[in-house]
């Protein structure tokens, strides 16, 4: 499964009152796996930035003087983006802001009238509101919350972002994917030679059942659990 990370910097809040994008962020996972694929660009706005967003993410009309527009970074974008499942927070945001800038390039080839007609978008703050309801749910309080360190983030950016949350989805929505990396799967095996191993004709080791009052509170146990589930407890001790 392809998924891209993405976060936005804007000139300002509404897109609606002409306010545009000037950078872009966007982190490729495949299978739940952070690859090195990104997307990144700065882009001149073609329009003043309001003093409130330079505070935010750091950016000035001045820095992005020498930036491509965003019809000349478009393409490539979409390319980027296509028939991924998107993950971005806030999502509505970023997204009207995007269609916004899509629909200034009116019709061009290869360019969509809508960021949806090319992938599937999930809107990670939604994620984080069903699984922390009542709590503060921005992507600095969602590394408190969960131990990713954004020390590198003096200020908004849409990579520094997107890669944060990348690992902040990844750890909403079951967290490590594996208990070891490749490399350190390779290391085990190189290990392997130098165990000790048991003798074959070793004494068997006793099997100690469990007593009848043991079996009866492990049975009221499943019962519990199954009582707070539609499915069944697939590991119950099947009654004689």
């Amino acid at each position: 499964m392809r998924q891209v990370v993405l976060d936005t910097e804007t000139t300002g809040l509404e897109a609606e009152r002409g306010h545009r994008i000037i950078e872009i962020g966007a982190v490729e996972l495949l299978d739940r796996r952070v690859t090195d694929h990104r997307f990144h660009c700065y882009i001149h706005p073609e329009r003043p930035i309001d003093d409130a967003a330079t505070e935010v993410h750091g950016l000035t009309l001045e820095r992005l003087e020498k930036e491509p527009r965003f019809a000349e970074v478009a393409l490539d974008f979409v390319n980027f983006i296509r028939g991924a499942e998107v993950i971005i927070h806030n999502a509505s945001f970023d997204e009207s802001f995007i269609d916004f800038e899509f629909s200034l390039l009116g019709e061009t080839d290869g360019i969509p009238a809508r960021i949806r007609d090319v992938c599937s978008i999930v809107d990670s703050l939604d994620l984080a509101r069903r699984k922390h309801p009542g709590q503060q749910n921005s992507i600095d309080a969602l590394c408190r919350r969960y131990g990713v360190d954004d020390s590198q983030r003096e200020f908004h950016g849409g990579l520094v972002d997107a890669e944060i949350l990348a690992d902040l989805y990844l750890l909403m929505t079951g967290g490590q994917t594996s208990l070891f990396d490749s490399d350190s799967q390779q290391s085990a095996l190189s290990r392997d030679e130098d165990l000790e191993r048991l003798p074959a004709d070793r004494p068997r080791l006793p099997v100690v059942p469990a007593t009848p009052e043991e079996l009866v509170a492990h049975e009221g146990m499943l019962d519990r659990i199954q009582a707070g589930t539609d499915s069944a407890v697939v590991w119950r001790v099947p009654r004689e």
